[in-house]
């Protein structure tokens, strides 16, 4: 019996477009013609056809599965940097799948960065818009630290609504007095988290790549009265550090709790 191209993508589980796909990188041999000029597959074009398709399941890329299917050693070491792939991508899955639950859990952004799902929900669009681009500049252990800095102070208060809503040209006091609550948090950070100061370490990209990223993200996600805020704040926290100890910093912002939002906790550590 012959079948039509239609006819073995049917039998086999697959689509016309796969089947001509493996016949151009020369995967399956084509089939004889009828003299009308339709390829014509028999038994033999199937069971290769089935037997690519399984590899093809198992994860082997197409590129790999003559190899594979030659059989031997190699074709066992070959399987073995399969599995291992598998093993990543399984746990990306599973992560992602983890990720899917704390969204509708808390009922956060779908597109909440990796990581902050759980204060996703009470971050502004800047805010969010500036994790994503950590996540691309810092590298685990920096993130960690930077999560927590975030869950820290996440319920968001009337200070952290202000700078929120800043319009550009906002007046000296106000810039000023936000500045002044925001400044003993950056100096906790500071102090907690020491590699702020110098985060060439924990950089995942280069320092002239991650620097230029940083300083253009801020540019374009805040207006200027707020980022004169946060520069005014980190001057200022630079002070606290210098005028009180490490220690004292930290237990001072705790027992004054400033509420501000996740965006104020920032701690800027790249500088232009």
């Amino acid at each position: 019996m012959a079948w039509s191209t239609r006819e073995l993508a049917e039998l086999a589980g697959t689509t016309v477009n796969t089947i001509r796909h493996y016949h151009r990188i020369g995967l399956l041999d084509e089939p004889e013609r009828t003299y009308n000029g339709y390829k014509q597959y028999g038994v033999l074009e199937l069971v290769c056809l089935l037997r690519i398709l399984r590899l093809a399941g198992l994860g082997v890329p197409l590129a790999k599965i003559a190899h594979v299917g030659a059989g031997g050693q190699a074709a066992k070491a070959a399987l073995k940097e399969v599995d291992a792939e598998l093993v990543v991508r399984i746990e990306r899955l599973q992560q992602a799948r983890a990720d899917i639950a704390a969204v509708l859990r808390d009922d956060a952004p779908p597109d909440a960065p990796f990581g902050f799902v759980s204060v996703a929900s009470r971050l502004s669009e800047s805010d969010r818009s500036i994790v994503h681009i950590w996540n691309r500049l810092y590298d685990g252990d920096a993130m960690t630290d930077l999560r927590r800095m975030v869950e820290l102070d996440s319920d968001a208060g009337e200070v952290g609504n202000e700078i929120d809503r800043l319009p550009a040209a906002a007046d000296e006091a106000t810039r000023a007095r936000l500045a002044g609550a925001l400044a003993p948090v950056l100096a906790r950070n500071l102090a907690e988290y020491p590699w702020l100061a110098n985060p060439t370490e924990h950089l995942a990209k280069g320092e002239r790549v991650a620097r230029l990223t940083f300083v253009e993200a801020l540019t374009e996600l805040y207006n200027p009265a707020q980022l004169d805020v946060l520069a005014r704040a980190g001057a200022l926290a630079q002070q606290l550090q210098a005028e009180v100890p490490a220690r004292e910093v930290a237990a001072s912002s705790r027992r004054h709790e400033h509420p501000l939002s996740p965006r104020l906790r920032r701690p800027l550590p790249l500088r232009a």
